[in-house]
Order: C-alpha cells, then structure tokens, then sequence
C-alpha cells in the first residue's frame, strides 16, 4: 500500500508540471513524426506500385526536385518555430508584467500552443529524415514519392497552423480572454469539490462531528506528525490516510489543507493514540502529501481565486489604474461564488468500511474563500467607486443565492466593510451615498427569512 500511495500522490503532482510545460507534447509529436517517416520509407515503393497499377496514377519528378523541396520545407519550418517561439516568450513577457507572473502556468498549459509548437517541429524531423533518404542516379536513384507529397502537405497545413496560431495568441492575451479562462477554471475547480447534487439524487448521508469527550480526549493524548520537508502543500491523499489509519487502527486529523506552506518540522497531522507513531508511520503519512515550489488548483481552490484577485489588484495600482480589468474579475468572483453558496460542504470526516472514523480533514468554508476573494480587493479599490459599486452589487446577487446564516453574515460582514472603506476613500458625497444603497440592500437580503 505505501508504494501505491506514494505513487498516487506524486502522479497527481508531475501529471500538473507535464501539462505545464512547452516540451511534453512536441516530444510526442516529434516521436509521431520519426515514426511516421520511418514507416512511409518503407512503404513507398509499394504503395507507389500499387497507385499506379490501380488508378493509373504516376508519381513524377527527379531527386533533384524532391531534395529542392524537402530541403526548402525543412529550413523553413524550423525558422517558423523559432518565430513561434519568439512570440510564445513576447506573450509570456506581457502576461507576467501586466496580470502577473502566477499566470504564466495557465498560458503554458495552453494544449493549442504546445500542439502549435509541436506541428512545426514535427515537420521538421519528418522532412529532414525523408531528405536524408532522396538519392541521385549515381547513388542508386531513390525518391520516396510518397513521403515528399506527405511532407509538402504537412507544410501546407503548418501554414494554416501559422495563421490561427497568430490569431489564438492575439486573442489569448487579452485581459478579458485571459479572465474568462481563469473564472472558468474557478467553476470547474467549484464542481469538482463541492459538487452539486442533482434533483434524483437521495441527500448525501452527512457523517456526524465526533462528540466534545473524543474532541477532549483527542487534544490530550494526540501526538503530532511532523513535515519531512519543505513547499507548498499541493495534494492530499485521503483515501490512503483512511486506509493507513485502518490498518493501524488510529484516528488522523490533518491540520492543514492544500495551498499552505509546509516547513520541515512543523505539525502535518495529529495521530490517536499517540503511542503508535513511529518513525515508519510518519514516513507512510508523508508519503500521502505532494509538496512543490508552487501551488496547484486541483484541491487548492484558493489559489484560483487568488489568481483573479491579483489581476484585480495589479489594474488597481496607479501605474495601470485600470478599473473595467478589476470589475471584470469581480464579475468572475461573483460568478463563481454564487455557484459555490450553493453547494454543501463536503464532509471533513472519512470513515472505514466498518463505519469507524479515522480521518478529519481541514475545513474549506465559504466564508473562508469569501474573504479571499474580496478582502484585497476591497482594500485596493476603496478609491474606485466604479469597483466599489460593483463589488457591492456582486454580494447583493450572491445574497439572493445564500441559504445558509453563516454565509449571510460574511456577506453582510464584506458589505459593511466596504461601505465604512468608502466614506474615507471616497471624495465625492453621491458616490457615498449610492455606495451606502447598495449596503442596505445587502443587509436586507442577509436578514431575510430563509424560505426553502
């Protein structure tokens, strides 16, 4: 089992860094491509023979020729990589000095920008090992008819990948596009782990907190399990903890969540009873953490949220002083967080197959991701009445969705504190008061009666 979830745990987290990278899928069209030429080779004489006999359909033209074309093809396509390249690194430039440099891993994750790089490279490698086969009269005459057309049409249609990779990069740089991609990876990252239930469904039976005798009993004798290294907490492991804590009939709560950062030393877990820790146990539940040097959104929903508050804060700032980029995130924000008030939170305790509960997991509320959201926005917009409005207006469309009295009484806690932030910030007495309208209807959609 150790082996299973120590692999478990570590795929999730080189799976995200391959997908992050510009070299996974050239390599594996590259591959194609080498393949694809060795096997055309092979078969050209006979697929030759039998076009000809078959339809009637002669291939023409010399060794002269074909080399002249393999070669033209070969040299432009690697001079068009590296102008794809060019602007790959002018797009990464932008992103990083203008949204942030935590974007750069969304526009590297871009499959149409890693295929796009692929494709040339791979005509290349395809046209480069067909020329190489080309012989001329005096060195046996050879010309593999049919892996020359092969590559001019590769070329034709790398011309075509060319184009719509310009317009892909010309439309992936906008501060709209780019926004629109990270709120919907924030709904995505929302359904994936608060996920809604559909109207057959039966309730999900809620797994009841233990009782305050195993809570005071649990704070006494538990021993803690200390991190073995340093980095960002990416993944956990849950399924692996139940089933360790089963076997070694131990009760695991874990006292952080995925998006802190771990120091070696510090308390990973706490394990009841105490006396059972042991150095292999310790190494068997860290093996069930993936720690890195950056955060990842698959069970970090925080860091999603934190990518659009940053676009938010840098079109804050006077150097960019650019409030439609922050309303549009605030817009995004809303989006997701009226979807998010509506969800059940997940249950923070696992139980075995006998019903025994041996894993507490760290809470992700929607007050906590709430005040994510919001609170440097509101503290960096409370001179922008445009961003302050909205920001008002997005809680008040979240309020009409909020069922539940603890998330009323954050978004009523966000309200108030926004309409006090804009009776210092702002100068003029009417946006005062449009932001002291907005407050009150918040107030009254959080003391509404709940009437579902």
């Amino acid at each position: 089992m150790d082996k299973v979830s120590t692999s478990k745990s570590k795929i999730f987290k080189y799976w995200d860094r391959i997908r992050s990278s510009f070299w996974f899928l050239p390599v594996i069209m590259s591959g194609g491509a080498m393949a694809l030429a060795s096997v055309t080779i092979v078969l050209d004489g006979p697929i030759t023979d039998w076009f000809r006999m078959a339809l009637g359909w002669k291939f023409s033209g010399g060794a002269e020729g074909a080399s002249a074309v393999m070669a033209t093809v070969t040299g432009s396509m690697i001079t068009i990589a590296g102008v794809v390249f060019s602007m790959i690194l002018v797009a990464l430039t932008l992103t990083s000095s203008q949204l942030g440099p935590r974007l750069l891993r969304n526009f590297m994750r871009d499959t149409t920008t890693q295929v796009v790089l692929g494709t040339f490279v791979a005509t290349f490698l395809y046209c480069l090992l067909v020329l190489r086969t080309i012989k001329r009269e005096d060195e046996g005459a050879f010309v593999p008819h049919l892996s020359v057309t092969l590559g001019v049409l590769f070329a034709v249609v790398s011309v075509g990948v060319l184009i719509y990779f310009i317009h892909h990069v010309s439309v992936s740089i906008q501060a709209n596009e780019i926004v629109a991609k990270v709120g919907l990876e924030l709904i995505e990252g929302i359904d994936q782990l608060f996920p809604e239930r559909t109207g057959q469904e039966a309730p999900p039976r809620k797994a009841e907190p233990p009782d305050a005798a195993f809570l005071d009993v649990f704070g006494r004798e538990a021993r803690p399990v200390d991190a073995e290294g340093d980095g960002y907490l990416q993944f956990i492991d849950t399924e692996t903890l139940t089933a360790l804590a089963a076997e070694e009939d131990i009760v695991i709560r874990i006292e952080l969540r995925p998006g802190h950062y771990l120091v070696a030393g510090c308390p990973l877990v706490q394990v009841l009873p105490g006396d059972r820790v042991t150095d292999e146990l310790t190494r068997r539940i860290n093996s069930a953490f993936a720690l890195g040097r950056e955060r990842m959104p698959r069970q970090d929903i925080e860091f999603v949220v934190n990518q659009l508050v940053e676009i938010a804060v840098r079109a804050l700032s006077p150097g960019l002083n650019d409030p439609f980029t922050a309303i549009a995130c605030v817009d995004r924000l809303g989006s997701a967080l009226c979807r998010l008030v509506k969800r059940d939170t997940p249950s923070l305790y696992f139980r075995d197959e006998q019903d025994r509960l041996r894993v507490i997991a760290a809470a992700v509320t929607f007050p906590v991701i709430m005040d994510t959201a919001f609170n440097q926005i509101r503290q960096y917009g409370r001179s922008s009445a445009s961003v302050t409005i909205r920001m008002l207006e997005t809680i008040a469309m979240i309020a009409t969705f909020a069922h539940r009295q603890e998330d009323r009484a954050a978004l009523l806690r966000h309200a108030e504190m926004i309409s006090r932030g804009a009776r210092d910030g702002l100068p003029e007495e009417y946006d005062r008061r449009v932001v002291e309208e907005c407050c009150n209807v918040v107030s009254q959609l959080c003391c509404r009666e709940d009437t579902r």
